[in-house]
This record gives C-alpha cells, sequence and structure tokens, in this order.
C-alpha cells in the first residue's frame, strides 16, 4: 500500500490519502462513530430489502442498481474504523460477492443492469477495501474492469447519472494507476474525462439564478456536489493550473446564487436559490464532503479543509436524529416544522423533511453512511515530501510513515466544541519531517508551540503553517484556535451566526412524534414546543461580543440537543409578524425590523444539535432604549 501522491503525466497532487485504517478516531469522534454503528447503518440490511440478502449485488433478484453499493461505501470504512466484528462480517460478505462475479470480459455486478455509474460506487469501495487490507485480488480485478470500458466505452458512453459524475470515476483509475503505471489507465481516464459534463464551463460561466424548475443533471444538488471536484481531476491529468482558479469561482458562484446561512449551497433536490426555507439533501452534504476531501488533498489548499469542517460539523449531523436512528432527505437551515406536508421546494415529496428509514427517496437511506468514517479518513494525509498534513481536526491517533519512519500522532483535542488540538508525535525513531498544520480562515490570532516553545502561527498562502524539525518521541505540539461569536450577512440585512467552525442556529424546543405502522426503527414529525420567531438584538450593548458563551463536556451522543458541548445565550426579540409559510419558516422581513418588544435570552446551540433550529435571522431595531427599564 502506498502513501506517495498518484504518478500522473502532469498535475500533482500535493497531499496523498493514507491507507484506511490509519488513522482512527478518539474522544468524541470516536463515540460518533459508535453511535452510527449502533444506529440504521448497523442494521439497514436486516430492515431494508434494498441491501438486504437478495440485493442483485449479492447474486439475489432484488434492487441492481446504486443501493448496495452506496451502503457498502459507508458501511466498510465504518467497519474498519470501529474494528466492529459484526460489520466488518457484514462488509466482508457484500466484498466477496462482488469480487466472486466478474465476468471473464471484465463485466462485474448485477447482469440486468449495465449502467456506468453504480460500478463507480463499486470501484470506489474496492479501492477501500484493498487500501485496508492488502488484498491481492482487487488490483487485476480493477484492471479488468477498466480494460472493459477502455473497450466499450467508445460504443457505449458514460450517460445520464454517470456523465455528470464521470469525475468519480477517474478516481479509481488513477488509483489504479498509482500501483502500476500503466499508460492504458490515462488514455482511460482521458476518455472518462471526454464523456463526463464540463462542471468547469457550467459552474463558472452558466449557473443558473434562483430556483430551478425543471430537471437537469447540472443543477441536481448531489450531482452538483460531485461535479465540484471535476476541476481538480482533470489538473491531475493535465497539470493546468487554471484548475485552481475554476475551482475557487465555481464555489464563489454557487455561494453567491445559492449559498444557505450554513455555508452549503441549496438542493431540494435541485438548485434552489438563497431564501433559508430551501432544503440540502443529505446526498448532496456527504458528496459535497467526499469532494471537498479529494480537492482538500489534490490542491494541498487549507480553505477546502474549513469547507470540509463547516459541512461535516455542522450540516452531516443535521442530517440524522442525535443517536443515527433516522435520517432526513432534505434539512433546511430555517427548519421549524417537520411533518407531511408540502413545501416551497424544488422538487421533494411531502413527507422529505421526515426524520425515517426512506423519505421521499432511497438514495440517502444508502448514502449517507460514508460521511462520517470518510472524515476520520481524510483527517491527516502524506506530503510530497515525506511529511504529514492536518486537513481537519479532530480527536484521532494516526500511524503513518513520514521521515523514512513509522510516525505515531496522538491528537487530542475537543475540537469543533473547543480551541485548543495538542498533538504529541512518537516516531519509532528520531527522524526529521514536516507538520503542515491548517489555520482556518476564520482564525485570526492563532498561537503555537512545539516542544513548549511558541512559533510563528501565520498561515502561508494555502492556509497552512510548516513545522519542520527532527522530531523525537513524545515532542509535543499545542495549536490554540481562538472562537468567538462571529456575524455573516445575509440578504435583506438578515444575519447568520458561526463560532469556529461551527454554525449557530436557535434551538427551538422539540415534541417528537413517531408515525403509526413507519417501517425501521421509525418515523418522525417534530414540532415546535415554543415560539421559533424571533430576531437578533445586535444593537449597541447587545451584539455577539456581549454574549456569554458555555462550553461542556462532550457527551457519549455528541450532538444530542439535551447535552450540548455548547451554548451561546443571545439577546432576541419575538417578531409575531414573522410566521409560517407553506409549511416552513416565512419569508425573513427586511432588517432592521422595527419593535417595541423586550430583548430577552434566546440559546444558541452548534446546528447540528438542533433538529428544530433558526439559522438566518432578522435583525430587530428597537423602538426604545435597552438601558431603561422596560
Amino acid at each position: 500500500m502506498t502513501t506517495t501522491p498518484a504518478r500522473t503525466p502532469a498535475g500533482q497532487a500535493a497531499f496523498a490519502e493514507l491507507p484506511l485504517g490509519a488513522v482512527r478516531p478518539t474522544g468524541w469522534l470516536r463515540d460518533q462513530l459508535r453511535v452510527q454503528a449502533d444506529g440504521l447503518t448497523g442494521k439497514l440490511d436486516e430492515l431494508w430489502a434494498d441491501v438486504g440478502p437478495d440485493s442483485a449485488w449479492l447474486g439475489g433478484d432484488g434492487e441492481n442498481w446504486e443501493r448496495g453499493p452506496y451502503y457498502l461505501d459507508g458501511l466498510l470504512p465504518l467497519a474498519h474504523l470501529t474494528g466492529d466484528p459484526a460489520l466488518l462480517a457484514k462488509a466482508g460478505h457484500w466484498v466477496e460477492a462482488i469480487l466472486a462475479r466478474q465476468l471473464e470480459s471484465g463485466f462485474f455486478g448485477p447482469e440486468n443492469n449495465d449502467d456506468w455509474w453504480p460500478r463507480t460506487v463499486a470501484v470506489k469501495v474496492l479501492t477501500q477495501h484493498a487500501d485496508a487490507t492488502g488484498d491481492p485480488r482487487v488490483e487485476p480485478f480493477l484492471a479488468a474492469w477498466f480494460r472493459y470500458q477502455l473497450a466499450h466505452l467508445p460504443g457505449r458512453p458514460l450517460h445520464t447519472w454517470g456523465r455528470a459524475r464521470g469525475a468519480d470515476a477517474v478516481l479509481g483509475v488513477l488509483w489504479l494507476h498509482a500501483r502500476t503505471g500503466e499508460d492504458w489507465l490515462i488514455e482511460l481516464a482521458d476518455l472518462l474525462l471526454s464523456q463526463t459534463d464540463d462542471w468547469e464551463d457550467y459552474l463558472t460561466n452558466h449557473l443558473i439564478t434562483g430556483r430551478a424548475r425543471t430537471f437537469d443533471h447540472l443543477t441536481h444538488g448531489p450531482n452538483v456536489a460531485m461535479g465540484l471536484k471535476t476541476p481538480a481531476v482533470r489538473y491531475l491529468l493535465d497539470g493546468t493550473e487554471e484548475r485552481r482558479a475554476a475551482t475557487v469561482a465555481a464555489l464563489d458562484n454557487l455561494e453567491r446564487r445559492h449559498g444557505l446561512a450554513h455555508g452549503v449551497f441549496s438542493g431540494d433536490e435541485w438548485l434552489g436559490g438563497r431564501d433559508p426555507h430551501h432544503g440540502v439533501e443529505t446526498c448532496q452534504v456527504v458528496e459535497y464532503m467526499f469532494t471537498m476531501e479529494q480537492i482538500a488533498r489534490i490542491f494541498g489548499d487549507g480553505r477546502y479543509g474549513d469547507l470540509l469542517e463547516l459541512a461535516a460539523y455542522n450540516l452531516l449531523p443535521a442530517s440524522c436524529d442525535a443517536r443515527m436512528t433516522a435520517h432526513q432527505y432534505h434539512q433546511q437551515a430555517n427548519q421549524v416544522l417537520v411533518t407531511v406536508a408540502p413545501r416551497d421546494w424544488s422538487f421533494s415529496g411531502d413527507d422529505a423533511n421526515l426524520f425515517g428509514l426512506e423519505p421521499h427517496f432511497g438514495c440517502c437511506t444508502a448514502n449517507y453512511h460514508q460521511g462520517w468514517p470518510k472524515l476520520v479518513r481524510s483527517l491527516w494525509m502524506a506530503t510530497a515530501d515525506a511529511g504529514l498534513a492536518a486537513v481537519a481536526y479532530a480527536p484521532a491517533e494516526v500511524t503513518a510513515q513520514a521521515g523514512g519512519t513509522t510516525v505515531g500522532l496522538r491528537v487530542e483535542t475537543a475540537y469543533p466544541f473547543g480551541d485548543t488540538v495538542r498533538i504529541t508525535v512518537d516516531p519509532a525513531t528520531a527522524a526529521a519531517f514536516p507538520l503542515l498544520l491548517r489555520i482556518p480562515a476564520w482564525c485570526t490570532e492563532a498561537s503555537l508551540t512545539v516542544a513548549g516553545a511558541a512559533v510563528d502561527a501565520t498561515p502561508d498562502a494555502r492556509g497552512y503553517v510548516r513545522v519542520e524539525r527532527t522530531w523525537t518521541t513524545g515532542d509535543t505540539v499545542e495549536l490554540t484556535l481562538p472562537m468567538e461569536v462571529r456575524t455573516v450577512p445575509r440578504d435583506r440585512g438578515a444575519l447568520a451566526l458561526r463560532f469556529g467552525p461551527l454554525v449557530l442556529s436557535h434551538a427551538v424546543e422539540e415534541i417528537w412524534s413517531a408515525l403509526p405502522g413507519a417501517p425501521g426503527l421509525g418515523d418522525y414529525e417534530v414540532r415546535p414546543r415554543k415560539s421559533w420567531n424571533w430576531a437578533l438584538a445586535t444593537s449597541a450593548g447587545e451584539g455577539p461580543a456581549g454574549w456569554p458563551v458555555e462550553r461542556r463536556p462532550v457527551g457519549p451522543v455528541p450532538f444530542d440537543a439535551a447535552q450540548p458541548p455548547l451554548v451561546v445565550t443571545a439577546g432576541g426579540v419575538r417578531l409575531p409578524e414573522w410566521t409560517y409559510a407553506g409549511n416552513s419558516a416565512g419569508p425573513l422581513p427586511e432588517s432592521p425590523v422595527p419593535t417595541g418588544f423586550p430583548i430577552e435570552d434566546i440559546r444558541l446551540l452548534p446546528y447540528g444539535s438542533a433538529r428544530l433550529r433558526i439559522t438566518e435571522f432578522p435583525q430587530a431595531a428597537l423602538t426604545y432604549d435597552p438601558a431603561v427599564s422596560h
């Protein structure tokens, strides 16, 4: 198993993934993966026929498209990272079934469905399996499949979903090329990209404004999330530096035209504009995370670690209940009613925001499992000069090659809920190598000590501090990333709030109701126990700088609203004129909103802990002097 960047004819990735299992979760992140393993992920094959024993991917006559591979794409890394024997056995059963059913031609998978797309997901699974186990069967299996593609793609090119998601197929080809160096694989990668939608042109020059009204693969939220990686993947093949700028421009366009208060673009299930009642599909969340992980690897730019954390620590936990027994199809930034009802979304069923087994459509039921495990794997990567780079921060242990020796890193932190990251370095023998530490763009006063001595924490142009020395056992690095409540301007004079990598939401007290006769572990509606329609009191003396911040120990269920690790008490003012519209929070009134209502305390929690929430707030203009008793 290699940890060196992929050999390509032109562009070289800045970082390389470590083998699956080289980074293992500890602390609150280990607890989160345990929650997932004990929740729907660990039981899905027993509850949902689409990934049950009749799956066509297992040789049965059941579901024969993407759902089996999707499920395995998260189940397999979760099993290896938790070491859970039952999950390892389940994942191994699927892998064996796939490896055993390859035809002499190289074709594999269900014979009654020849779509290219689901096999792309299966390739992602097999590369992870090989990285974790060293299974010698995977490389020849993939070589036979890729030769089949090279022979048949000219006459039967990528289409529909596969055409939109062609960059993901190229990643598998380059994985094998990194191990064999065979030129024909680059020929196949070029062919795949020639048949892939031109996301670079669309996202930089033709992106729609406002809500999509008809289906198009280029405006489908998960497709956009996957397509964003296309310029970076093209860079690996052609080395064209303009791909970096195109990626930034695409993200800026999406933020300007479809960005929501939590930091990810709308997609319910098509691009929907900037209003906070618009949703984000759970498939879009996990595919966006995978894309940010890949772009961070290829370009080595810290901005993509910032975006990865924003999605991972906010939208990912919000997509499920705290114990991960049910998920949503769409989540909303301003989510104040979770019920079976029509909503002003681009495209969805009436049940799309329920927490359940299969709300609206089963793609998210199969696909959301990859989010947490792939985040763990991507926390740290290898650098091209035999060092290690921190892509994102969370408690973890790392075992990797660096400086010509085996190195262990112990990362102790409560991040993103706390602001200190302590890293203990344990090389097998004393060795010189660099550690690259990402300094988030939101942090302006980072401080750093190495072996007890202060070090300049000013990041370079790509957002990293490089610490290079001869490391010996027990050397420590302590990075402090001070966090404070900060405001993010939104449309109509509204505000969003962030605290470090966390988005803050007013957590509306929740009433959960189980729907009768629901499949799986249950379907749930959620209604507010108290008023949700608050404006922020941001007048002089009442702004975020004066709001109390309470940090608490992270509990065994990290994103449980009943035991939040962070509570901010803000000043709010009731806005009774702001009401429901179409079973969602209505359009925000233009701010500032004149009001004579008193300032009251409202509780802000991390977005991922609040399943009912206001995240985009109007601002109140008080018609009285708050210094005078009211």
